[in-house]
């Protein structure tokens, strides 16, 4: 799937948003990328997992870890692909932990697989969730990587979708100084 094969996909779905977005990160936008637009769509979600499969099987992953909620599907479509376990990262009183029993032992190779990548911070806290438990991360995936080369990661990185979406500090947005309402999508707050 070429790069303007997923934009279309993204489009065709109602998943490509324009309009003015505060994001997880605290930053603000005029485009948002709702994932789960297109990942409800299970051809659609195993046809994304297999291709991030196939960028990474290399690195020989026997886990995918991804954070809830936004990874949950296409961490569960690679690790398919893959023909590995899948599990998930939540919120615990803020931060993410493994809950529901799910163990990474320390001969566990974990590919930590994300949805959208902005600043990399879910990635990364992610990553330590691994660490702690004991995993060896092996690399990290996105579906979309909107971050514009900024986050950078210490293991191997994979992405299907580069893309440039402007982002804004809050208090040197456009759109809102022209008094355009804000809409905070997504499942996580805002960081302070």
């Amino acid at each position: 799937m070429t790069s303007n094969e997923l934009v279309d996909l993204f489009r065709r779905s109602g998943a490509l948003l324009e309009g003015h977005f505060r994001l997880t990160s605290g930053l603000h936008s005029s485009g948002y990328l709702q994932c789960a637009l297109v990942l409800q769509h299970p051809q659609h979600a195993e046809a994304l997992g297999r291709a991030i499969a196939d960028r990474t099987r290399d690195l020989r992953a026997t886990i995918v870890l991804s954070p809830a909620l936004g990874g949950v599907v296409i961490g569960h479509e690679v690790a398919r692909a893959l023909g590995v376990r899948a599990i998930f990262a939540e919120r615990q009183d803020g931060a993410l932990t493994l809950r529901r029993g799910f163990i990474i032992g320390e001969r566990d190779r974990v590919l930590v697989v994300e949805d959208v990548l902005t600043t990399g911070g879910s990635t990364r806290e992610t990553m330590q969730v691994a660490r702690a438990a004991g995993g060896q991360v092996v690399g990290a995936a996105s579906i979309v990587n909107r971050s514009g080369g900024a986050a950078r990661f210490d293991v191997p990185f994979v992405t299907l979708l580069e893309i440039a979406l402007p982002t804004y500090e809050p208090d040197a947005c456009p759109l809102c100084a022209q008094g355009l309402p804000v809409i905070k999508p997504g499942s996580r707050p805002v960081a302070v």
